[in-house]
């Protein structure tokens, strides 16, 4: 079963027990967490799409550490004025463990009415 997953702006593929790196979530190493917005679920019966997203389906997973991301440069020139500005950023990433994929829950029937029944 896999999932596809957004958070932090960016989509995730995921399956269980699968190792992702995303924007920083609230959480220490160790704590779970579920993820609601899940835009798709797929196994072997079938695809399920939501609009966007799927109604009671979740992922949960567990925080294995708080990261910083490698570090990016950002370089300003300006030619000829002797402007030069240099600026690091490193984003910080939370790793996460999928524990499980809960697709929506299964509507049961309602029972249908009969004649009899309408009439009492």
């Amino acid at each position: 079963m896999f999932a596809v997953l957004k958070t932090g702006g960016k989509q995730y593929k995921v399956a269980k027990n699968d190792v992702i790196r995303v924007e920083k979530l609230d959480g220490e190493a160790g704590t779970k967490l579920t993820l609601d917005n899940v835009l798709m679920v797929g196994d072997d019966k079938g695809v399920k799409v939501g609009s966007p997203f799927l109604k009671g389906a979740h992922v949960t997973a567990e925080v294995l550490e708080q990261t910083r991301g490698a570090k990016i440069i950002v370089f300003k020139k300006k030619r000829r004025h002797n402007y030069r500005r240099k600026k690091g950023h490193r984003q910080e990433l939370t790793v996460l463990r999928i524990t499980d994929i809960k697709k929506t829950a299964a509507k049961k029937a309602a029972p249908k009415k009969t004649a009899e029944d309408a009439a009492k």
